[in-house]
């Protein structure tokens, strides 16, 4: 059994050896040629899986995409060449809202702006605007939610519509879908209307899909002077991103919200058991024989421990201002791609251990997910 993986997927060879023999590619340059003999093809979002892509596809049975979002894989072509499919929901939920929380923390420290109070928004409430509302319950930032499919199918109470959402709100985080038509569209949601609205030095954080937000109008807005701080997970056109928009962001990065080094493997993970499913070979590999030792695993919190700590804390595990400088500084010479590709191993809070010693923050570092102890 022949396997086409992504060169950017981690632990292929690992879990999938028992398979098949695996083969990288390199996703944004796929080739309709290299599926010709394919049976298992595995991407990620950089990926376009249709009909030009499978033309010569003859013993394809399997497509699946280590990422949440399906928006680059048509899905009814798959079924219509009954050709199995999956995504991987929820896989990289953990390390996106673990991104936002270091941007509120890096936002905050660098503003002398306490969170206390504050009120954030979160527009879709998925398994990432899930986690992210779960992680800051008990914070004291004040939380809303946005999400119109989930709200009228009965599966979200507290919804609150877009616009209010954004009058009311000091801080909102997309983590929406890409959708192109319909009643719920989300391409160019924030749009140079609702721009024009957002109140100055709201905190704006994508990253969920860079058409999330017109790029072009939000330069155009910064540069006649709007007032907001930028977080940039994603941009409109990549690998093509509008680099005239970078001065005006606090904290740019190359689309690696969701790239932990847990985050990215639980996706090869989900992918390596429902192709175990299709095949009914026993699927016995997991996540924890395979990832490596963090370089940090354990912090003793002495009694002085206070509120603005919590930020430090974060940061020891990830800051996302790593990443911010090695957008600026390398960008123009390595290329989006290339900086996605090699990016520096991130652990998530889990794999730190707080010793607490009674501190009274200790629930709230349980809910943002550090493994707490006494």
């Amino acid at each position: 059994m022949k396997i086409l993986a992504d060169q950017n997927m981690p632990l292929v060879e690992e879990y999938f050896a028992d398979l098949g023999s695996v083969t990288r590619f390199d996703g944004r340059n796929a080739k309709p040629e290299q599926i010709e003999d394919v049976d298992i093809l595995l991407t990620r979002s950089v990926t376009k899986v249709n009909a030009e892509l499978l033309r010569y596809a003859k013993k394809l049975k399997f497509v699946g995409t280590a990422t949440i979002g399906i928006d680059h894989i048509d899905t009814e072509l798959l079924d219509d060449k009954e050709i199995a499919f999956s995504s991987a929901p929820g896989c990289n939920a953990v390390a996106v809202a673990e991104y936002v929380i270091s941007a509120i923390y890096a936002y905050a420290q660098e503003t002398s702006t306490s969170l206390q109070g504050k009120t954030l928004g979160i527009v879709g409430v998925g398994n990432i605007g899930q986690c992210l509302r779960e992680k800051l319950q008990g914070s004291g930032i004040n939380l809303l939610l946005c999400d119109p499919i989930k709200f009228e199918n009965g599966e979200l109470q507290e919804h609150i519509e877009l616009d209010n959402l954004l009058a009311q709100s000091d801080i909102v985080s997309f983590h929406v879908p890409l959708v192109k038509t319909g009643k719920h569209k989300t391409l160019h949601l924030i749009d140079s209307a609702r721009i024009a609205k957002l109140k100055d030095n709201m905190l704006v954080i994508n990253a969920c899909r860079g058409e999330v937000i017109d790029n072009q109008a939000l330069l155009e807005s910064m540069q006649t002077g709007k007032q907001l701080e930028l977080v940039l997970d994603v941009w409109e056109n990549e690998p093509n991103i509008l680099t005239e928009l970078l001065p005006f962001v606090r904290y740019s990065s190359v689309h690696i919200a969701g790239h932990t080094l847990e985050g990215k493997a639980r996706g090869t993970q989900m992918l390596y058991q429902k192709v175990c499913e299709l095949l009914n070979f026993p699927a016995e590999k997991q996540l924890s024989d395979f990832l490596p030792n963090p370089v940090i695993t354990e912090v003793t919190l002495q009694d002085n421990f206070s509120q603005d700590d919590l930020g430090r804390l974060a940061h020891l595990v990830y800051d996302l201002r790593r990443d911010d400088g090695i957008l600026r500084k390398s960008l123009s010479e390595k290329g989006f791609d290339h900086l996605r590709k090699s990016y520096p191993v991130r652990r998530e809070f889990s794999t730190v251990t707080v010793k607490n010693n009674g501190s009274q923050f200790a629930e709230q570092l349980a809910t943002l997910g550090f493994t707490v102890s006494e």
